[in-house]
């Protein structure tokens, strides 16, 4: 039998426990009980930025940067352009067609705005319609952004000229071609009574040829009107003559309530085949376009023939003998019915009317005996358009006293057989048609009236 060795390799041991990594042996048996912490994870791998990752975060934070400072940039900018400007006054300022830069240039030596650049910037980047030159009223302490309004708008100055009813066509370009804001040439001149008075409104530069053609449209458009509503009674057979008529209404009387009275008077007339004695159409027919003489009317000029002298013709002239308004072109249309065939001024700016001559010579002498004690006390009362100053030898309150039959505005002094006449004379005084001499006819009655001779050279009489 095989002895055992005494040396025996020494039984194995029991394995010891592993403690868990960092964890401490517990001091105490509190401790022993506490949960272990658990391991921290482990650190990530460092990667190195590519380049176009790093330049497109680049790029997005300088695009923040910048809009964050365009956009404080603008939040300036608009208030500085809402700012009052230097302007103390309204100012009229004339802007040139020129360049953005040449007018905020003109701006500031005007004393409009004080920052050209910001106006250049606010102009080309705030507005989208371009700037527009022409005359301009800039308001005191206007901004920037108000200024470019204004201009962008094209808001210029509205000048305004007025023509008087009663003007020719010729006196009208006269009063076109003294006007100088207005620019270029009438190329002709208009006919008579083709114009209508009114006050027009007009931007510097612009034409006068655009003011007539304006004129003349207006004209046509409110002679259709009234001629479509005219009273059939009305002795007129065309818009034209309406304008004939209504021409020496409105040279006859300036009151807007006598107007239509006075084509009453006028109309009768013709209804009953009377002369229209009318004095401004004697003075039309001497003169023509120029529309005054200067001076009285001459006895002689009574008397002569012309298209126009309505004591000489019957009817009506051929064509009117001024623009007349609307007013007068209202009063033919539909005047007031009435049965006057005369009036005469009554010395207050009117006229005072009658339906038989002998109410008429009435007044007339009424008239006279005013003018009279007017001469006496102040001379130089009747001195004024198309009359003379009397001579020096004569007597103011020894001459004839003046009317008007029917109506006219002119007469002579009677006084002398080579003088001339006064406004508001009567053409027919000291005449063998002044009723207050002739007892021989009666002007009720057309039958009666006398017929002038008239020169083999004279044109035909109109009938009306």
């Amino acid at each position: 039998m095989f002895r055992r060795s005494k040396t025996q390799d020494p039984a194995p041991s029991a394995p010891e426990p592993v403690s868990p990594p960092n964890r401490l042996a517990p001091r105490s048996p509190s401790e022993a009980i506490k949960p272990t912490a658990a391991p921290p994870p482990p650190e990530k791998p460092v990667r190195e930025r590519g380049g176009l990752l790093s330049a497109v975060s680049g790029f997005l934070t300088l695009f923040v940067i910048l809009g964050l400072g365009a956009i404080l940039g603008l939040v300036v900018l608009e208030r500085q352009t809402n700012e009052a400007g230097p302007l103390q006054a309204d100012k009229v300022v004339v802007v040139p067609r020129s360049s953005v830069g040449e007018m905020a240039d003109l701006l500031k030596r005007e004393g409009v705005i004080a920052h050209p650049m910001l106006f250049e910037l606010t102009a080309r980047f705030g507005r989208k319609a371009a700037l527009k030159a022409g005359e301009y009223n800039f308001k005191a302490h206007s901004s920037i952004d108000d200024v470019v309004d204004v201009l962008v708008q094209g808001r210029s100055v509205q000048h305004a000229i007025t023509f008087p009813e009663g003007l020719t066509s010729e006196q009208i370009v006269a009063r076109l071609n003294d006007n100088d804001i207005l620019t270029g040439d009438i190329s002709e001149t208009p006919p008579e009574g083709s114009l209508l008075p009114d006050t027009y409104k007009f931007e510097r530069g612009d034409s006068r040829q655009k003011i007539i053609n304006l004129m003349r449209t207006k004209q046509r458009e409110v002679l259709s009107q009234i001629w479509a509503r005219r009273s059939p009674d009305v002795p007129v057979r065309t818009p034209q003559e309406m304008v004939t008529l209504a021409s020496i209404v409105e040279k006859e009387t300036g009151r807007a309530d006598e107007r239509p009275r006075v084509a009453g008077v006028f109309v009768n007339r013709l209804q009953k085949r009377m002369r229209l004695q009318s004095d401004p159409t004697i003075v039309y027919g001497l003169v023509g376009g120029r529309g005054t003489l200067g001076r009285g009317i001459l006895r002689s000029e009574i008397d002569r023939v012309t298209p126009y002298n309505t004591y000489a013709i019957e009817g009506l002239p051929p064509g009117p003998i001024a623009n007349p308004g609307r007013a007068a072109l209202e009063a033919v249309a539909n005047p007031s019915r009435t049965k006057e065939l005369f009036f005469v001024a009554d010395g207050t700016g009117g006229h005072v009317f009658a339906e038989t001559l002998e109410a008429h010579n009435r007044n007339v002498a009424r008239w006279r005996q005013v003018e009279k004690a007017k001469a006496a006390a102040d001379p130089g009362s009747a001195v004024g358009v198309d009359k003379v100053e009397p001579p020096p030898q004569a007597d103011p309150s020894a001459s004839p006293s003046r009317t008007s039959l029917p109506g006219a505005p002119l007469a002579y002094d009677g006084s002398d057989p080579n003088g001339t006449r006064s406004r508001a004379f009567d053409a027919s005084e000291g005449t063998a048609r002044d009723p207050l001499r002739n007892k021989t006819f009666d002007l009720n009655s057309p039958k009666t009236v006398p017929v002038l001779s008239q020169p083999k050279s004279a044109p035909a009489s109109r009938n009306p």
